[in-house]
């Protein structure tokens, strides 16, 4: 089968709908709402259209189609910068060390204070993938693209990328983290909150939530047992996420407690290792050709995919597939990395 990244357009919002309805819950940038989904997909398009070459508040939402079959298999999403509308709260997992002389012992808490410490920030977000086509390095190709757009347009991007993954949910769409925590604090249930979030954003935490710093040890074991810990179904996501030189540095969503992780952008490995070289020919694939991430194009004609490319003298070999798959040709540049 046949993979195209591309640019999300305002007729993929049925397509978009269908894969939001299917992700459980908790997916705050994939909410399924026929409404904020549309607006999503307006925003995408007013943000591949913008001239200035800078950072600003933009959205870019993407689509990765099966070319064999039409079928729409997956979305990504990536934020410029977060915190700019609306502040980006987090959760910082802290500790204090206090001692008493009456007793003669050391205590050591853990705490979490709400913060904004990640505004400014750029995110990439918003992945989903049908169960079906989980295989054959698909979901790398939509998670790895991003980082190739991010490349190809580096000064509308922050310096320091974030990427939030979801937390632990039961069967029944319940979080241990929000029950054990915010759910305290208010009259909703975590998929309520969840929604409202999805479509009006979450100040609404910050004024209602206590200010001060919580210790963990007033939570639930549940709650304390899944703090920085993403779902089971994520921890794929977090393996890649890790290979690409993202860390988790003690800053958790303050809805369901998934683990934020983070990079220096220019540090992020495929931004780090893929280059831009001229097509010098285009051949068949044979089994020695090694497999790349290959991308071409600016904003809205960006576009990605699987090929193989090897180095020649003065530029690069690319297969006739991915040739055909990206519509280039020889003599026109592309940009690839290591798959």
């Amino acid at each position: 089968m046949t993979f195209l990244l591309r640019a999300a357009r305002e007729s993929d919002l049925e397509a978009l709908y269908r894969m939001a309805k299917s992700t459980g819950g908790g997916f705050t940038n994939l909410p399924p709402d026929r409404p904020t989904l549309k607006a999503k997909l307006e925003t995408a398009a007013t943000c591949f259209a913008r001239a200035e070459d800078t950072l600003g508040n933009d959205l870019f939402a993407f689509i990765l189609e099966n070319t064999e079959t039409g079928r729409i298999a997956g979305t990504c999403q990536i934020f410029s910068q977060v915190g700019t509308k609306y502040p980006f709260y987090s959760y910082r997992i802290g500790r204090i060390t206090q001692h008493s002389k009456e007793l003669d012992r050391t205590f050591r808490a853990e705490m979490l204070t709400l913060c904004t410490d990640l505004d400014g920030s750029s995110e990439v977000g918003g992945l989903f993938l049908d169960a079906g086509e989980r295989a054959a390095g698909v979901g790398k190709l939509l998670a790895r693209s991003r980082y190739l757009f991010m490349r190809a347009h580096r000064a509308r991007f922050a310096d320091r990328t974030l990427a939030e993954l979801r937390g632990a949910i039961d069967d029944a769409g319940n979080s241990p983290f929000w029950d054990g925590l915010a759910g305290r604090f208010f009259d909703m249930s975590f998929r309520d909150a969840d929604e409202f979030n999805a479509r009006h954003g979450h100040q609404f935490i910050a004024d209602l939530m206590p200010k001060h710093p919580i210790y963990t040890a007033l939570l639930s074991e549940a709650a304390r047992q899944v703090m920085g810990q993403p779902h089971f179904s994520g921890r794929p996501a977090k393996r890649m996420l890790e290979n690409e030189g993202f860390t988790f540095r003690d800053y958790v969503d303050i809805f369901d407690g998934g683990p934020s992780m983070m990079a220096e952008t220019d540090r992020i490995r495929t931004i780090r290792e893929a280059l831009d070289r001229p097509i010098t020919a285009i051949t068949g694939a044979s089994a020695d050709m090694p497999s790349h991430l290959v991308a071409c194009g600016r904003l809205g004609q960006f576009r990605a995919g699987l090929g193989h490319v090897v180095e020649t003298e003065g530029g690069v070999s690319l297969d006739r597939g991915a040739a055909t798959l990206l519509g280039l040709a020889v003599g026109d540049t592309v940009t690839f990395a290591p798959a």
